[in-house]
């Protein structure tokens, strides 16, 4: 299995296909498990790469609090771009995962050709609205020290059940779901790359979220999928599919 290896925490990461790269990030509690049939679609014409982010999955679960913050998750991303020779990537996830992207484009901008965005958004710029997110945050912690991966069982679609640790998951929620500044919504005029927005309709926490990255994000794409919750790739994963090899082929 293709594990990088970060200062003791092993990452899980694949990549299939050849041609362009295409980088991306599963949401909360979901793993790289979740892309399965955006690999499959994909990889003909694309390196797909995607990967479990620490505390989920086959990557590792330590217990070390420290280990799990949004600065070494973006480091495990450009690692992983370092570790397959690629120096710049189409970059893109959901939700948490798509958050990580525009965070990861804050950090790497020169590493990112396009950025796409799925059932996502762009974190908050008060800090009342921080806090109340944040709280949601800790309380996914507490749900899973509380329950474990049982908790989770009906939602196997979105991970495959490869999750190896309840623990892994409630520190994720505790270090890297909540956020802690605004840096990442004030990027939005700023970026210049091609810029997919997705989100499904039935999604209803993320379409306000969706409506105002595409009209801050200069030029961006945004596409609404009918009958698509919060994981528009699994409810509807041709019109998804179609979504996103349309942007490829037009912003290459």
């Amino acid at each position: 299995m293709p594990y990088l290896n970060r200062d003791g925490v092993n990452v899980y990461f694949e990549a299939t296909g050849r041609g362009p790269t295409l980088l991306l990030s599963h949401g909360y509690s979901a793993t790289s498990y979740m892309w399965r049939d955006q690999v499959t679609a994909l990889s003909d014409r694309y390196q797909v790469v995607v990967w479990d982010i620490r505390g989920h999955g086959r990557s590792a679960s330590p217990d070390d609090p420290s280990l799990y913050s949004e600065a070494a998750t973006l480091g495990d991303m450009a690692a992983i771009l370092d570790e397959l020779q690629v120096e710049s990537a189409a970059v893109g996830g959901l939700s948490l995962g798509g958050y990580l992207s525009l965070a990861f484009h804050v950090e790497h901008a020169s590493r990112v050709n396009q950025l796409l965005l799925f059932d996502t958004g762009p974190g908050y710029r008060k800090a009342a609205a921080r806090e109340e997110w944040n709280d949601m945050a800790r309380g996914r912690g507490r749900f899973f020290r509380r329950l474990g991966l049982e908790s989770i069982a009906d939602e196997s679609t979105a991970h495959g059940n490869q999750h190896r640790s309840a623990a892994g998951l409630a520190q994720a929620a505790e270090g890297i779901l909540q956020q802690y500044d605004a840096r990442v919504i004030d990027s939005l005029p700023g970026i210049s790359v091609p810029t997919l927005v997705l989100v499904g309709a039935d999604d209803t926490p993320f379409l306000a979220a969706s409506s105002y990255m595409s009209e801050r994000i200069p030029g961006a794409r945004k596409v609404i999928l009918e009958n698509a919750g919060h994981v528009a790739n699994i409810d509807q994963p041709e019109q998804f599919n179609k979504a996103v090899e349309d942007f490829l082929d037009a912003t290459a």
